[in-house]
């Protein structure tokens, strides 16, 4: 029944798909260049930021990019997509608000939604840094690039960096007339499982005014019926609808000026976070029974300017960016994951930031050099709501309006100068020479999450002074001020052996600035951290990273092999420590923790073995454990070397993966390009305690595409994650779980009443929102 439903979604597609290309002029086909040469291809970078793109074999980066051609062919729609694609890497939604980014790289990566916590990963839209996790993985479409950065990237990209960056570059306008169209239907093929998803882009795009002035326009809408099916309303779950409007204008007054304008409207309205309680049901099964669906409504506006003026002061470029952001969402979120109302929250979130940088990148004589400054503010406001029915206050007069209530505010301002000299002592050998200065300053006010009567902190309506009349002797919350600065320095060498083969080392600090709790629901034990007398603030984490690189390209271009070695040594790591709760149902505490150790392995290679038949692989291995711990990250109430035994969050000791690509030549009909892609991630603990982990994950992805004799037309067939993984964004522990009487399937509860690290079953239940399971679908695509 599903691949009927899916053929007859699919029918209109097939109909604007069959139309478009008849209409096309019947004239014979330009010769196609081979799937496998299109990969072999050139893959140019901007990670180093200089006046021109560099092929990215050539930079001293451990940098992963798909260019065009290849998220094609990966059918990527959002950065998750990726996740199975690059050694050491996990770009995955947190799962408990749909959108909001929880990535890890090399072992460095955050586990919560919390908008006030600093990603450890920077991500970059067309330059401009994306200030705070939320609505940063949702649909994505007409990409140029996207670039995967492993390892600190302070020098160049500032803050927040410490594991690495992603560089998103979306498709500029052309100077000749270009289309794409493309609609793609994917759907459940188990039983008990959701409906179709429906997706519909557009882009069109050419000259408006001969060599001065550029345009395009594209829009994007997708319509999921929701994979998932709610057990406990035989409803489906998961649904979400989306819109995207982009334009974009390129204007060149005079051959050593242009300006590139980007602008964009991003809609979505959703269900919430599809959350399993293994409590209920067990680790790996796609069951899922909930009372409340829930709900996302995000609206994101965002915008850029770049400016690109040639110099002949060292035959560079001044290049200015300017960035701004606005995002305004409301959440809810059934978090106890049972047929209960045990643990409902809500949410209110409000985002606008602004950022500009100014850089020159020349070159004079030996030496290249990239100078620059950063400037970035940003205005946050978050609500947050948990209904908690059971822990009503007694002090509460009956039927007063009331929810644990509370969030924070923050003002932000960041400022950044930096400097990169590359210089040539040899033809062979180049010096890699950096140093950053970097400062920031955050302004807060905070209302702990308790029980209180409704108010909003977005509209400033909780208060943040005196004591909450309803609890004896709690303050209500508190403001601050805080700011931290520091000197990122980098150092490195680059060497060609041959023009084909480089080898370099680099040393870099990457600094994660300290910052604020949104989110307190213990008072009185934060106070005790915390104390009024100084600093509400968490302290900076520091990352000092040490790497070993070499990149080789065979001298026909038919292979390539990276590889990279690398050290972080973390100084005052920065951990939201998870632990259930039965008075708060979750109760989350932010402060440093520990220092570490991470040392590890990255290798990816292809070959082509024909011209029609390419192999690529990855693999990352990772040693990561605590060189000291600080704090009890073991909740047994001391810190000793129970502690100094855990696993770091989010750390799959191994990760690896391969692909297979074949293009076949049927001359006047045709050609077909098969691609199969595997990758594996190894077990990892998602909480400090190792009490919430994630299970060991096998992705296998397939596609056939057709690319018919009519030029520009082709239709795929694909499959996703055939292999059919549950996997979780997430395994928070909770109090609720297979012991709540009448409600564990079969009257079998699979909670054990013991917390263990690693366990199968959890002592009680758990939050672990899930990710899709096997689909299979159908894309046309038509474009010139």
């Amino acid at each position: 029944m599903k691949l009927k439903s899916m053929l007859a979604l699919s029918a209109s597609a097939l109909v604007f798909a069959t139309s478009a290309a008849i209409a096309q002029e019947q004239e014979a086909a330009p010769e196609r260049e081979n799937a496998i040469a299109r990969v072999l291809g050139t893959v140019t970078v901007t990670a180093t930021k200089k006046a021109n793109v560099e092929n990215v074999q050539d930079v001293p980066v451990a940098v992963t990019a798909f260019n065009s051609d290849t998220l094609d062919a990966l059918k990527v729609n959002d950065l998750q997509s990726l996740s199975y694609s690059t050694p050491n890497v996990s770009l995955e939604d947190v799962g408990t608000s749909k959108g909001v980014a929880n990535f890890s790289i090399r072992g460095l990566g955050i586990n919560s939604s919390i908008p006030s916590v600093d990603p450890t990963v920077g991500v970059f839209v067309d330059g401009v840094y994306l200030g705070v996790n939320s609505g940063v993985v949702l649909d994505l479409f007409d990409l140029d690039s996207v670039e995967i950065l492993r390892g600190p990237q302070g020098l160049l990209f500032g803050r927040n960096t410490t594991g690495g960056a992603v560089l998103i570059n979306t498709g500029n306008p052309t100077d000749d007339f270009r289309y794409k169209a493309r609609a793609t239907v994917e759907t459940p093929v188990d039983d008990d499982r959701g409906g179709p998803n429906t997706t519909l882009q557009a882009t069109v795009s050419g000259p408006l005014v001969a060599d001065k002035l550029n345009g395009k326009l594209g829009i994007y809408h997708n319509f999921d019926d929701g994979y998932f099916k709610n057990l406990a309303t035989d409803d489906n779950l998961g649904e979400s609808h989306t819109t995207i409007l982009r334009g974009a204008l390129e204007w060149m007054p005079t051959p050593d000026l242009t300006f590139l304008g980007k602008a964009e409207t991003f809609s979505v309205s959703a269900d919430g976070p599809n959350g399993q309680n293994r409590g209920f049901y067990d680790r790996g099964s796609f069951d899922i029974a909930i009372n409340n669906p829930g709900f996302l409504e995000n609206d994101t506006t965002f915008a850029t300017l770049r400016t690109d003026l040639d110099v002949g002061f060292g035959n560079g470029t001044i290049t200015n960016v300017i960035g701004y952001r606005e995002v305004d969402s409301t959440t809810s979120a059934d978090i106890d994951a049972t047929p209960l109302t045990l643990f409902h929250s809500g949410s209110e979130f409000a985002q606008e930031q602004f950022s500009e940088e100014l850089r020159y990148s020349g070159t004079f004589d030996k030496a290249d050099v990239t100078v620059g400054g950063f400037y970035f503010t940003q205005e946050v406001g978050y609500t947050e709501r948990r209904d908690l029915p059971t822990t009503r206050p007694a002090t509460f007069p009956a039927g007063l309006d009331w929810e644990f209530n509370g969030g924070g505010r923050q003002d932000h301002t960041v400022y950044g100068i930096f400097g990169q000299v590359d210089y040539d002592f040899t033809e062979k050998l180049t010096g890699i020479f950096g140093l950053r200065y970097g400062y920031e300053e955050k302004d807060v006010d905070v209302t702990y999450v308790r029980p209180r009567p409704n108010c909003s902190v977005v509209n400033a309506t909780c208060p943040t002074t005196g004591t909450n009349p309803y609890i004896a002797g709690e303050p209500n919350g508190f403001s601050d001020k805080d700011d931290w600065s520091e000197v990122t320095p980098k150092i490195g060498a680059q060497y060609f052996h041959t023009d084909d083969t480089q080898f370099y080392g680099t040393y870099t600090k990457g600094f994660r600035s300290g910052g604020y709790n949104f989110r307190i629901t213990n008072a009185l034990a934060f106070e005790a951290l915390f104390p009024s007398t100084g600093s509400r603030a968490f302290d900076a984490e520091k990352v000092d990273s040490f790497e070993i690189g070499m990149k080789h390209t065979t001298s026909d271009g038919r292979g390539q092999l990276n590889a990279a070695v690398f050290l972080n040594d973390i100084k005052d790591m920065q951990r939201e420590l998870n632990l259930s709760s039965p008075t708060s149902g979750v109760a989350q505490t932010i402060i440093n923790t520990a220092d570490a150790e991470i040392l590890g392995l990255e290798l990816e290679g292809r070959y082509a073995l024909t011209d029609s038949f390419l192999v690529t692989a990855n693999i990352g291995l990772i040693d990561a454990e605590y060189t000291k711990v600080i704090y009890d990250i073991s909740g047994d109430g001391v810190v000793d070397g129970a502690d100094l035994a855990l696993a770091l969050p989010r750390v799959p000791e191994a990760t690896y993966g391969f692909a297979l690509i074949h293009d076949y030549d049927m001359a006047d009909r045709g050609s077909l390009v098969s691609r199969l892609t595997f990758q594996h991630r190894d077990k990892n603990a998602f909480t400090d305690n190792n009490f919430g982990w994630m299970s060991a994950a096998d992705q296998l992805n397939a596609n056939l595409t057709w690319n018919t004799p009519m030029d520009g037309v082709s239709v795929s067939l694909f499959g996703k994650n055939l292999i059919d993984e549950a996997i979780a964004g997430g395994d928070t522990q909770v109090p609720f779980g297979g012991t709540l009487a009448g409600f564990a399937p079969g009257g079998v509860s699979n909670s054990t009443g013991v917390d263990v690290p690693f366990a199968t079953n959890p002592s009680a239940g758990t939050f672990s929102p899930l990710q899709t399971g096997r689909l299979v679908g159908i894309e046309f695509t038509i474009s010139r």
